[in-house]
């Protein structure tokens, strides 16, 4: 977000979605989060996967990091993403709308499963900042250390809450949870206990 000032909440939201939560294959096995195509300047290792398309070509990366930094120079870099940087670094329902409407992804629904995944992982408290100018995940860290649990084959929510002996509803409250329902490989915040 520093360097190329894209909302945090937006990259992590689209690394999450186009990755399958890093579960795709295109992130397992080419550390490709974004799905960004080999286009005709791309010099790389390239993978072949079915998308829009049989057997299209895609990007491989020697590491996850320069997924994410290649997908910041590609925003930054097509003038036809111009636009979003005339919008707020916290304005990410803005920012989803553009990148469907820039054409970013052919998904009616792109911009809606965006916000969703923002608001569930309250993903836009890494674009705020306190009055101090420190962000807000940095004042929570110096004082009450977030406790994560990342959801494995066989967790409940009622097993997760007897394991850390918090209230069920506290945890689907604190992690915006819809229906009750949690996946594989999803990180939870547990509340401490009041």
């Amino acid at each position: 977000m520093k360097s190329y000032h894209i909302p945090a909440s937006i990259t992590l939201a689209q690394g999450i979605l186009e990755s399958g939560m890093g579960e795709s294959r295109l992130a397992s096995q080419a550390h490709n989060h974004f799905g960004i195509k080999c286009h005709t300047e791309w010099r790389g290792k390239r993978i072949f996967h079915d998308d829009d398309q049989k057997g299209e070509c895609f990007r491989v990366y020697s590491d996850p990091r320069m997924s994410y930094r290649d997908h910041s120079l590609f925003l930054t870099s097509r003038s036809r993403y111009d636009f979003l940087f005339d919008l707020k670094k916290d304005d990410y329902k803005a920012w989803a709308k553009g990148l469907k409407k820039a054409g970013y992804a052919t998904d009616p629904k792109y911009p809606d499963k965006l916000i969703s995944l923002i608001e569930r992982y309250r993903l836009d408290r890494f674009d705020s900042k306190t009055k101090s100018g420190k962000k807000e995940t940095e004042q929570l860290s110096d004082s009450t250390p977030a406790l994560i649990h990342h959801v494995e084959k066989g967790d409940t929510l009622y097993s997760i809450s007897k394991k850390y002996q918090i209230d069920l509803q506290r945890i689907v409250q604190e992690n915006k949870i819809e229906d009750n329902t949690i996946f594989l490989g999803q990180n939870l915040i547990i509340p401490q206990a009041q």
